[in-house]
């Protein structure tokens, strides 16, 4: 019984961390290929420096995770990718705490891309 209980404490943490935030827009990676080239957008690659200099898209910025998202506009569409999506996702949420009303995660991530 105590472990059926920690089985379901489990899994529920894992879906909790992997649902999409109120008010994030989620979009494939063939939907970034149109808009892409957007001046009015920011791209945003939450993976770490490493990662990033092995393989980026040009028009994305490299901020890692855990890093200061509040000196981004306000003003603009904010589009953020990962490797997967999981941690893009979670910098949505942080990027929604901060008060960002247009912000966009990358599902698949660059794995996808």
């Amino acid at each position: 019984m105590k472990i059926a209980i920690l089985i379901a404490i489990v899994v529920a943490f894992f879906v909790w961390r992997i649902m999409p935030t109120k008010g994030v827009t989620s979009i494939s990676t063939a939907e970034l290929k149109t808009i892409i080239n957007d001046n009015d957008k920011v791209f945003v690659d939450v993976r770490t420096p490493g990662e990033y200099k092995a393989r980026n898209i040009r028009q994305f910025k490299n901020i890692p995770l855990g890093s200061d998202f509040s000196k981004l506009p306000k003003d603009k569409e904010i589009l953020v990718i990962c490797q997967s999506g999981m941690r893009s996702n979670q910098a949505c949420k942080q990027l929604k705490k901060l008060g960002y009303t247009k912000v966009t995660n990358i599902r698949g991530g660059m794995s996808a891309y």
